[in-house]
This record gives structure tokens, sequence and C-alpha cells, in this order.
């Protein structure tokens, strides 16, 4: 009794500085963690009341800072318990470079997710169409993928080397758009007083820029009657309403004027009498 009583009292401080810790390391733990949603809540506060940061960094921006504190905070951790850090980052960095081959397509994404927020041909909240025939408005760039919204609310996720590899149209990048919009008149009707009243409607319209000042010319000769494109200019988001209400006025306003519908006309010609009593 008295030999175990000698062992105990031997172990105990060992118990208590294992005790102590394993606190600290929960300790540690515990706080490292609370810091990194911390600043990743601060980040994302500062991205949305500064107009000087573009919210596509910040998804990406939001996940480096967020687990640069926790892996310092896993290795303050494995400290406590005698670890040497020094050793483990040379693991670490063994590891790293053999999953690095091991993930060659995943770096790729990576880097191309940092090229496309350094060159930025497309930003949050910008409708872009890609060569591969994806198209939709920016959600989300991330460290791996790139996460659109098509116009009838279908969420698609890309990886970022994908992206990158596309052709890239912005329709949303510049302030204003042109918008061409071809209408048939039939070769029965004038079509002097058709390019005339096509002039008025566009003029008129408030959506319709005036600088640069919109054209009304003859375009094309089709079976059915003389193309008259009209070309105007307006602001990007308001290209849609401009386009659908102009279709809705121009068909109105030409059937009141008494303009004819181009519709294609076909002449059927009979073979000869002489023929069929042949």
């Amino acid at each position: 009794m008295q030999e175990y009583l000698v062992n105990l009292e031997a172990i105990m401080p060992r118990l208590a500085d294992g005790a102590v810790n394993v606190a600290m390391a929960l300790v540690i733990l515990i706080l490292g963690w609370w810091v990194s949603s911390l600043l990743g809540r601060w980040v994302r506060r500062a991205a949305t009341r500064s107009p000087r940061i573009d919210a596509t960094i910040v998804p990406m921006f939001y996940s480096v800072v967020v687990w640069t504190v926790r892996i310092f905070t896993l290795i303050a951790v494995l400290a406590r318990f005698g670890v040497q850090t020094a050793s483990l980052i040379a693991v670490l960095g063994a590891a790293g470079l053999a999953v690095g081959l091991a993930l060659q397509n995943t770096l790729q994404n990576i880097a191309a997710g940092i090229m496309l927020l350094i060159l930025r041909p497309l930003r949050t909240g910008e409708y872009v169409a890609l060569s591969t025939g994806t198209e939709g408005t920016v959600e989300e760039v991330g460290l791996f993928l790139c996460r659109l919204v098509q116009a009838d609310g279908i969420h698609i996720t890309l990886p970022n080397s994908v992206v990158w590899g596309a052709t890239i149209t912005n329709y949303s990048r510049n302030v204003t758009r042109r918008l061409d919009l071809p209408v048939t008149i039939h070769y029965s009707d004038d079509l002097d007083a058709a390019i005339t009243s096509l002039t008025q409607i566009v003029e008129s319209h408030p959506l319709v820029l005036k600088d640069p000042a919109p054209l009304v010319k003859v375009s094309e000769y089709k079976d059915n009657g003389t193309v008259i494109n009209i070309r105007m200019w307006c602001a990007a988001a308001q290209y849609w309403d401009l386009r659908w209400g102009l279709f809705h006025q121009i068909r109105q306003t030409l059937a009141s004027s008494g303009f004819k519908a181009p519709i294609p006309v076909r002449e059927i010609q009979g073979q000869p009498k002489d023929d069929l009593a042949a």
C-alpha cells in the first residue's frame, strides 16, 4: 500500500500537467475557432459597407482568413503537447507537395480562381455567357468553384478552370447597350412613311438614349417585305424592358396606321390546258 501511494504521488504531477495541457489546448482551440469566425464575419461586414471592395473577392478572402487562423490554432494546440512544430511544418510541406501532385486539377481551379479575381472578367451581379453554352448572373467566385444563377432561377456550379478556359461574354460590364430591332414592311406599303413612323416611335421613347442618336435604315429584302433595322442605345439594365416594349408598340402603331402585316405570299401557277389535253 505504501508503495502504491508513493507511485501515485510520483504520477500526480504528471497527471496535473497533462490535465493543464488538455485544458489549455481546449481553450486555445475554442478561442482560435471563435476568433476565426469573428474575423470572417468582420470581413463580410467590411466588404458590404465599403464601396471600394469588390463583392467578388469576398468569399475567397473569407476562406483564406478563416482557415489561416484555424491552421495556426491547430499548430498551437499541438505545441502544447510537446509536438515539434518545426518538424510538423516540414512534414506538412512534404505532404502538401504530394497532395498537390495528386490534386493537380484542384490546384488548377485555385490558380484559375486567383486569375479570375485579379483580372476580373466577371464580377458578382453581372450577367455573363460562356462559350461552353452556360450563361447566368454571377453569384460567387470561390476558391474552387464559380456559381451562376440562370434567368429561370436554376443555380449552376462550375469549376474555376472551366470558366477561366472559356470565352466570357459579359453583358453587364458596360453601362449602356445597343439594341437592333428588325421590322418588316410589306412591299405594297409606303416605305418612307414607315421609316418616319418608326423614327417617331424610337425618338419619343423614354428609355432610348439621345446620344448616340437612334438610326432607322433599310437593311435587307425578304420574300415577305422590306426589312427596316432600328438601331438605338439604352441603359444595360433596361435592355429587355425596351426590347419587349418596342415589339408591342411598333406592331400596334403600324397596324393602326394602315400598314399591312408582312405575311409571305406564294404564287402558284397551274399547268396549261394544252399540256393536260396531251
